[in-house]
């Protein structure tokens, strides 16, 4: 069975042609989660063969542009669309405030209800669980509130090790954060998101807005124990990412671009 995620965007906050605001797709045993949803989300899940209307949640880090900009008029073409089931939501408490004045103020008429649970952005705590999987709130370091979140599937198979994804979305290098992986995730969390911004030699700037550079997301990784780091959320300053890749890859080898449109899987094994 499934576990994987597709990466829908990689950009960051400046427009570009070749890259596309924040947003992945995860695939638990044919679940399908949406983390963070930036402008354009949903016509670049279709791209990728994924249905809107299979959604049973999305999880949204923080309210700045480039992660929700495309959360509202992807409800309004679930609606169009025919979805009945419930979706829930998550995120910081100003993504509910958002939620309730467009859909108010567009008249957004909805068949399906919406479920808005405001995560505590200060806390390690189980927000969503269910019999496949449970997910974690991770407090980051942003200038807004903002979470990260880990997905650990649920072990309901005997000899079948769990499978987990953490996604550490916009945030300076947080020490924190990679401890909370290791201790939660004593075997090491199989994939790893995090924000890359900047090259190191832009650190200062990294530091001034909140972000951090390919380097440190790599010493997180290393931190928490990881076994596959993805990158992301690159500035519109570099067209060869390789360079982020490349510096990344020295202090944690298993670096990986967070490539639009490409799926990273892991694989089911077997408790040793």
């Amino acid at each position: 069975m499934r576990f994987e995620v597709t990466i829908l965007g990689n950009g960051s906050a400046s427009p570009s042609v070749v890259r596309h605001p924040t947003a992945h797709a995860l695939n638990v045993r044919e679940q399908f989660f949406l983390i963070d949803c930036g402008e354009g989300t949903q016509e670049r899940m279709l791209r990728a063969g994924i249905s809107p209307l299979k959604l049973s949640a999305v999880f949204i880090s923080h309210v700045h542009g480039d992660h929700l900009f495309g959360l509202v008029p992807m409800l309004a073409s679930m609606g169009m669309g025919g979805k009945q089931t419930p979706l829930r939501i998550f995120g910081p408490a100003e993504v509910g405030r958002l939620l309730d004045f467009h859909l108010h103020e567009f008249g957004l008429r909805l068949d399906f209800e919406v479920q808005f649970t405001p995560v505590d952005t200060t806390a390690f705590e189980l927000v969503y669980e269910n019999r496949s999987m449970e997910v974690f709130s991770i407090p980051l370091r942003h200038r807004t509130p903002t979470t990260g979140y880990l997905f650990r599937e649920r072990q309901d198979e005997v000899g079948t090790r769990p499978r987990s994804y953490a996604y550490l979305s916009d945030t300076l290098p947080s020490p924190k954060a990679a401890g909370l992986l290791r201790e939660t995730v004593p075997q090491g969390v199989d994939l790893m998101y995090h924000e890359a911004t900047f090259a190191d030699a832009e650190r200062h700037l990294a530091r001034n807005t909140g972000h951090s550079t390919a380097r440190q997301a790599a010493t997180i990784a290393q931190k928490a124990g990881a076994k596959k780091l993805l990158i992301g959320h690159f500035s519109t300053r570099y067209k060869d990412l390789g360079v982020l890749e490349s510096e990344a890859r020295e202090v944690f080898e298993e670096t990986y671009i967070a490539a639009e449109g490409q799926a990273f899987g892991v694989k089911a094994e077997k408790n040793l």
